[in-house]
C-alpha cells in the first residue's frame, strides 16, 4: 500500500520537472540577445528585486534574453539622492555591478527629470525656490557626483527625460521655471564634463507625435550647432496595440537618426483601454479603478493575444528595417507580473505589455520575432 503513493509522488515530480523543463526550453532555445547581436542590443529595465536576483527564474530569463540593462527607478533623484548631501548608493551600485558581472551594456536613467525628484532639490534652507545660479550648481553636483561614481562602467546616460510637451512646448517644470529654457543644454554640458567617455541621450515619450518630434529635433539640433554634445535620442516605446501608426513612428525615427544614434527605450504594448481621450505616458496622469477599464483580469482573449503579438512583430520588423540607425531596443520591464502598466494610469489592472508572461514563459511573439530575423538573414 505504501508503494502506490510513492509511485504517484514520483509521477507528480516528473511532470513538474518536465513542465519546468518545457518552460526553460521555450525561453532558452534561442535568446533574443544572441539572435539580434549583429543588429542592436536587446535591453530591459530592472527593478529592485531583479537587481538583487531574488527570483532565480527571472534572473535566468534576463541573462538569456537581454544583453543591455537600464535602471527602472534606482537612479532617479528621489531614490539615489533623497536628502541634501545624502546619496543612497546601495541599489544603484548593485545595478551597475550586475551589468558589469554579466557583460551587459549599462544605461543610467535618469539625471534630470521633472518627476520623481524630491521637493528639496529645488529649494533653499527656507523652503523657497533656489536662484538660477544655485539651481545650476545643485544640478551640477547631482549629475557630476552620480556620473563620476560610475565612470567607465555606465556606457550611456539619459541625461534629460521628458522636457517637451506633446504640443511641442517646453514643459513648465521646476528646472524650467528656475533656470529657464536653456536648462536642458546646461544639463548636457555638465554631463559631458562629468564623463567625457559616456554617451549622452535625450529621452522622451510620444516622439512619433509630429509636433513633439519636430520640437525635440529642433532643440537637439540647436544644441549640437552650439557644440553641445548629444549623442542620441531615446524614443520611448510606450505604445498601444493600434497606435501610434508605424508610419508616424518611422518618419520621426528617420528624423532623429540625422542627429545621431536612435534607441527604442521603454518599449511596452498596452492592450487596455485608456481612461481619457488623450493617450500619454506622463506619470502624473492617474484615474480611478473601474471594472470596465480592466477587461482582461484573468487573461487575454484569443483575438487580443493575436493583436498583441502582431503588434510586436510589426514593431520589430520596423526596427530591423532601420537596424543601421538603431543601437538598442529596450523593453520597460522583464515580464507582465512586474510591469508598471498594471498600476498606471489606473491601479490594480492586469495588463500584458511585455514579451514574457507572468510565469516567465515566452509569448508567441518571441518566436515570431526570431523567425522574422532568420527570414531576413536567409531570404
Amino acid at each position: 500500500m505504501r508503494t502506490i503513493p510513492f509511485i504517484f509522488l514520483c509521477c507528480l515530480l516528473f511532470v513538474a520537472c518536465q513542465l519546468e523543463s518545457d518552460t526553460k526550453a521555450t525561453n532558452n532555445y534561442e535568446g533574443l540577445a544572441k539572435v539580434f547581436e549583429d543588429n542592436f542590443y536587446i535591453g530591459t529595465a530592472l527593478n529592485a528585486d531583479q537587481i538583487l536576483q531574488k527570483d532565480p527564474a527571472v534572473d535566468s530569463l534576463i541573462q538569456t534574453h537581454f544583453n543591455a540593462i537600464v535602471a527602472e527607478n534606482c537612479m532617479k533623484a528621489e531614490r539615489i539622492h533623497p536628502e541634501p548631501d545624502v546619496y543612497s548608493w546601495e541599489l544603484a551600485d548593485a545595478f551597475v555591478d550586475y551589468g558589469v558581472q554579466h557583460n551587459m551594456h549599462i544605461t543610467g536613467h535618469t539625471l534630470a527629470w521633472h518627476s520623481q525628484t524630491p521637493d528639496w532639490y529645488f529649494q533653499d534652507e527656507q523652503g523657497k525656490d533656489l536662484s538660477r545660479e544655485a539651481m545650476i550648481e545643485r544640478m551640477r553636483d547631482h549629475i557630476t557626483t552620480i556620473m563620476q561614481r560610475y565612470r567607465g562602467k555606465v556606457a550611456g546616460w539619459d541625461v534629460v527625460n521628458e522636457a517637451i510637451l506633446d504640443n511641442g512646448e517646453m514643459r513648465p517644470s521646476k528646472f524650467y521655471e528656475i533656470i529657464g529654457p536653456d536648462w536642458v543644454q546646461i544639463a548636457f554640458q555638465i554631463a559631458a564634463e562629468a564623463d567625457p567617455a559616456a554617451e549622452l541621450y535625450y529621452n522622451d515619450y510620444n516622439l512619433s507625435n509630429p509636433e513633439k518630434g519636430q520640437a525635440v529635433y529642433n532643440m537637439v539640433k540647436a544644441m549640437q550647432a552650439k557644440g553641445i554634445r548629444v549623442d542620441g535620442i531615446g524614443m520611448q516605446g510606450h505604445v498601444n496595440a493600434n497606435s501610434p501608426s508605424l508610419e508616424d513612428f518611422e518618419k520621426n525615427l528617420l528624423l532623429f537618426s540625422e542627429l545621431g544614434k536612435v534607441m527604442i527605450t521603454e518599449l511596452d504594448v498596452t492592450v487596455l483601454p485608456w481612461p481619457t481621450e488623450r493617450v500619454t505616458a506622463d506619470v502624473s496622469e492617474t484615474a480611478e479603478y473601474q471594472e470596465k477599464m480592466n477587461p482582461y483580469p484573468n487573461g487575454l482573449t484569443d483575438s487580443m493575444s493575436v493583436a498583441l503579438n502582431d503588434r510586436f512583430v510589426a514593431l520589430f520588423d520596423l526596427f530591423l528595417k532601420h537596424q543601421d540607425k538603431i543601437t538598442r531596443v529596450t523593453t520597460w520591464g522583464v515580464n507582465d507580473a512586474q510591469t508598471w502598466r498594471n498600476n498606471w494610469p489606473i491601479r490594480g489592472r492586469s495588463d500584458y505589455p511585455l514579451l514574457f508572461n507572468r510565469d516567465n514563459s515566452a509569448k508567441p511573439a518571441v518566436k515570431q520575432i526570431i523567425n522574422l530575423k532568420k527570414k531576413q538573414s536567409n531570404p
